[in-house]
This record gives structure tokens, C-alpha cells and sequence, in this order.
């Protein structure tokens, strides 16, 4: 049974997309959840795409989601987050680092040589020392209660060429990060797992395709909340240890969990 009551978890980058549903996914499981991002807009009714909108979605389904406006580039915001919630909480049991910065103009279809070299900034940048920032502060708290999952949000791009080298070279490294921490961490009752979305209709994909930039059947791909779901069940495994320093697909863990996709 899949129950976050009580929990408490970060989700960095949610004010759209992935990590929009993952903020959904662990609300409707009944977790406290504080979550990032930088766009706001305190109008009623909220606007898409900000805190604000995840916020209403996220607590229409469960729990409780507490937005906070933070930039991942600025190491005392991230470290003023963390504080935040060790006085409110006391506990930390889920971070799912998932911010990421996509390249303006998105870094796709061309040779790495001619793309700016500020995408690399962009996706290795918040994208990758994001998450080991956010993670840094997170493991202190979870080591003291001997307990707490840290999920590396990745892509196949870390696996095989998806948009772009800078992409690959970021996802490769959220994967190898999850494993080393896994290594370092397995003493202390803490665990770390690297997830992988499928095809998933994130605002961007959508756009994209609609754009006639990809084709994709939108039929066949993942709800957001999907990825949320996946989250929280990995939470709540009494072996979640062993599988600690796994690289896993969302769909893996939906077909181990027997989960059902909210918008199948």
C-alpha cells in the first residue's frame, strides 16, 4: 500500500512538467511537499505553468504542496530551502531533484559545435550541479533519522544520443551521480535511484510536436503524474535498500508496482 502520509519531501523544478506531476503524484498519497521553481504569478485563478498553478493541482489531489521560488544557480537559496524545512519539519524523506534550464533556443539538431557554448551551462549547469547542490544539503537530514530516498530524475539521454551532446553528457552524469551516491550513502539507511520517464506530455514535448519539431502520438505516452506515482511508490518499498544505486525506467517501476497512469 502506497501511503506518504506523514512524509515529507523537496521537489526541485516544478512548476511545470515532470515535476509538476511528481508534486501531484506524492500529494495524492497524502505527502507534505515543498517544491521550487522560479515562475509566480499570485493571480486567481492561477496561471499555467507557475508555483502557483502546481499548487492548486497538487492539493486538489491530497497532501499538502508548499511552494517556494528558488534559483538552483544561487547556492544560498538552495541551502535557505533546506534550513526552511529542517525548522518547519524537522525531516526530510523524499528528494526528487528534477530542475532543469532548457536551452533558449533548445539545443537540438545541429552538431555540438554549433550550438552555443552556454548550453552546456544550461544543462550541465542547473541541470547536473543542481542536483548535486540540492542533494548536499538534503543528505545531513535524512543520514540523522537513518532513513530517505533520493531520486535523480534522468533521461535515455544518458544511455544513447537524445537532442544533443551536452544533453547526453548532463543525463550520464545524473545516473552516475545516483550510483555514487548509492555507494556513499548505504551505511547510513539512505538510498538513491536514478528514474527515467518514458515519452512524456510535458508542456514542452506537446509544444514540440505541435510545432511539427517531433512526432510523437501522444496517445501513447505518459502522464506526468505518472512519474509522481512511480515516486512514491519506490518510497514506500520496505526493500527499497536493495534496489538503492538502481538506473530505472518509470516504466519498470509502474509494471513492478502494477500502477495505473491517471490519463491512460
Amino acid at each position: 500500500m502506497i501511503d506518504l502520509t506523514g512524509k515529507v519531501a523537496v521537489v526541485t523544478g516544478a512548476s511545470k512538467g515532470i515535476g509538476k506531476g511528481i508534486v501531484e503524484g506524492l500529494c495524492e498519497y497524502g505527502c507534505t511537499v515543498y517544491f521550487t521553481g522560479r515562475s509566480s504569478n499570485p493571480v486567481t485563478p492561477p496561471q499555467a505553468m507557475t508555483l502557483e498553478a502546481t499548487a492548486a493541482s497538487a492539493e486538489a489531489l491530497g497532501g499538502r504542496a508548499i511552494p517556494i521560488r528558488v534559483d538552483h544557480n544561487n547556492d544560498e537559496e538552495v541551502k535557505a530551502l533546506f534550513s526552511r524545512i529542517d525548522q518547519e519539519q524537522g525531516r526530510l524523506d523524499i528528494l526528487v531533484n528534477n530542475v532543469y534550464q532548457i536551452p533558449n533556443p533548445p539545443a537540438m539538431n545541429k552538431g555540438f559545435w554549433e550550438h552555443p557554448i552556454s548550453v552546456w551551462d544550461d544543462q550541465c549547469g542547473v541541470g547536473l550541479r543542481g542536483y548535486y547542490t540540492a542533494s548536499v544539503f538534503a543528505a545531513p537530514m535524512m543520514i540523522r533519522n537513518s532513513s530517505g530516498l533520493i531520486v535523480n530524475i534522468s533521461s535515455r539521454g544518458g544511455r544513447e544520443y537524445v537532442f544533443s551532446a551536452s544533453y547526453g553528457v548532463g543525463k550520464a552524469g545524473v545516473d552516475r551521480m545516483a550510483q555514487d551516491f548509492a555507494h556513499e550513502l548505504a551505511d547510513h539507511g539512505v538510498s538513491a535511484i536514478s528514474l527515467s520517464p518514458s515519452k512524456v506530455k510535458t508542456e514542452f514535448i506537446l509544444d514540440m510536436v505541435a510545432q511539427g519539431k517531433m512526432s510523437l502520438d501522444a496517445n501513447g505516452m505518459q502522464s506526468v503524474r505518472l512519474s509522481g506515482r512511480a515516486v512514491a511508490a519506490l518510497a514506500c518499498d520496505p526493500n527499497l535498500q536493495s534496489k538503492s544505486g538502481s538506473i530505472l525506467t518509470v516504466s519498470e517501476v509502474q509494471s513492478a508496482y502494477h500502477l495505473i497512469d491517471p490519463e491512460a
